[in-house]
């Protein structure tokens, strides 16, 4: 049985530069990251498309490009949902993360100034705020914001587009994860991070990113418990 949880959109903000099949697959795109649609709750075409007021077409064309980046699954029965992952595989993405996130920091490390070192450091800032003000949601966009900057401060960054199918496919349990914490991580791994940056230091950059990216991974103990709870089985 799937879960009945109601979900929510975070709305992408609207500009001349996104056609309105740019701004459904953003928006979509942007809640599936951090995770306001939870595992196997049931997605519609027409569901979709009165709660962002557009026509059934970009939802369609948007749930396509999402379905082949692996966010979301159509089933033979036509039904649409978050994929319910297993332990296995959760396993692995956390270990890709791992491999590509310590690289991608690691190769942007000689491009950073203090400008860029000001910005990443206002960036977790952010995050705290966020956190803070109990917007769970908001402070997981926030996070990735401050992974996403630090990774493209390389200018020839390929890693970036497969971090964030990761992200993707990771984003709803990560955010369950979170609402079983009784507060943030112990340790602020971005401090760590800032902090190597500074000191130009390779070694305890990835260390910090890839301890950063096992505390993620630590938040979520029981993948069973976690699907028990959202009543999918």
């Amino acid at each position: 049985m799937a879960t009945k949880d109601v979900y929510s959109l975070i709305l992408v903000e609207k500009t001349e530069q996104l056609n309105v099949n740019q701004w459904v697959y953003q928006t979509l795109r942007q809640s599936l990251l951090c995770g306001e649609i939870r595992p196997g709750v049931a997605l519609t075409i027409r569901g979709l498309a009165e709660k962002l007021d557009v026509s059934p077409m970009p939802v369609r064309e948007a749930l396509q490009k999402l379905a082949s980046e692996e966010a979301i699954e159509v089933k033979n029965n036509r039904r649409i949902s978050v994929p319910v992952i297993s332990r296995d595989k959760f396993k692995e993405l956390y270990s890709l993360r791992v491999l590509l996130e310590t690289h991608a920091a690691e190769t942007a490390l000689p491009f950073f100034a203090e400008t860029q070192i000001n910005e990443l450091a206002a960036l977790d800032v952010a995050i705290d705020e966020e956190f803070e003000k109990g917007h769970a949601g908001a402070g997981t966009l926030a996070n990735q914001a401050f992974h996403r900057y630090l990774y493209a401060q390389n200018p020839v960054q390929v890693c970036l587009p497969m971090i964030e199918s990761l992200w993707l496919q990771l984003g709803p349990f990560v955010r369950i994860g979170l609402s079983k914490l009784d507060g943030y991580y112990q340790h602020d791994r971005h401090h760590e991070a800032l902090d190597a940056i500074r000191q130009r230091d390779s070694e305890a950059l990835r260390a910090a990113i890839e301890a950063d990216v096992r505390d993620g991974f630590h938040t979520i103990q029981d993948l069973d418990k976690i699907y028990q709870d959202l009543e999918i089985g």
